[in-house]
């Protein structure tokens, strides 16, 4: 499979061109988004893109626009060393594949080539004009090269010990991790929003794999242990609590 790396930094293109020579893969290089959909073209004989966020001239997310414009089934792993999850969501609704943060390690890399390649070719319709894209839903992130596949009931509903499978795109396995909630969390959520919500309930859930997802995307690995505790809750949280219906 043929890689595109879309990227202005000569030492990073370097870095990935060799690592993912080393697996196997072939690498074509640009040094900008206009560089870079000059090489695209078309788009056929490349299997994934590589696409820095932060460049001169055409940004990451306006150079994705314009790849997904030429061919809506594109997938494109978005780099950068300037996001947050919640960006990595935005580029997704754009319609990136995967979300990679810099610095990356070399498993870090060719997982996230390795889970973008394994994603089905999104049925989006091509869009008119170069700085158009069109948005689709977000089911899943895939950061770093894992991502979080399934979310089933707590292991522990009383206690609030939620159960989460990671897939490893590299690696071609999943871990469990279990993400417990801490009772002085809890306590304080119900103390602040005047609402008792139960640690094994869909709020907590929802904290709970909210951390297990900060944590692989800032570490770019699962937790040694296996093991996560939420300690506590934003302020934004807080009022989700005051209004959350009962679980």
């Amino acid at each position: 499979m043929k890689v595109l790396i879309i990227d202005d930094e000569a030492h990073i293109r370097e870095m990935m061109r060799l690592t993912l020579e080393a697996a196997g893969y072939e690498v074509d290089e640009a040094v900008d988004g206009e560089a870079g959909l000059e090489r695209f073209g078309d788009g056929r004989g490349y299997g994934v893109v590589l696409l820095d966020q932060k460049m001169p001239g055409i940004d990451g997310l306006e150079t994705l626009r314009r790849i997904l414009s030429r061919v809506p089934g594109a997938r494109v792993v978005m780099v950068t060393a300037f996001a947050s999850i919640e960006l990595a969501v935005d580029a997704m609704k754009i319609g990136a594949t995967n979300f990679l943060r810099k610095p990356m390690t070399p498993e870090m890399l060719r997982g996230a080539v390795a889970g973008a390649a394994a994603e089905p070719a999104p049925r989006r319709a091509p869009s008119h004009g170069a700085s158009a894209a069109p948005a689709h839903p977000v089911e899943a992130v895939t950061m770093n090269g894992f991502r979080i596949v399934a979310a089933p009931a707590p292991t522990d509903a009383a206690n609030g010990e939620h159960t989460f499978r990671v897939r490893h795109f590299d690696a071609g396995r999943e871990t469990t991790v279990t993400v417990a909630i801490d009772p002085e969390a809890v306590d304080r959520v119900a103390r602040l929003s005047r609402r008792t919500l139960q640690p094994g309930g869909a709020f907590w859930r929802g904290q709970a794999e909210r951390l297990l997802s900060a944590f692989l995307w800032s570490e770019g690995r699962v937790p040694d242990s296996g093991r996560l505790a939420v300690q506590d809750v934003s302020r934004d949280d807080l009022e989700v609590a005051a209004a959350w219906k009962a679980d």
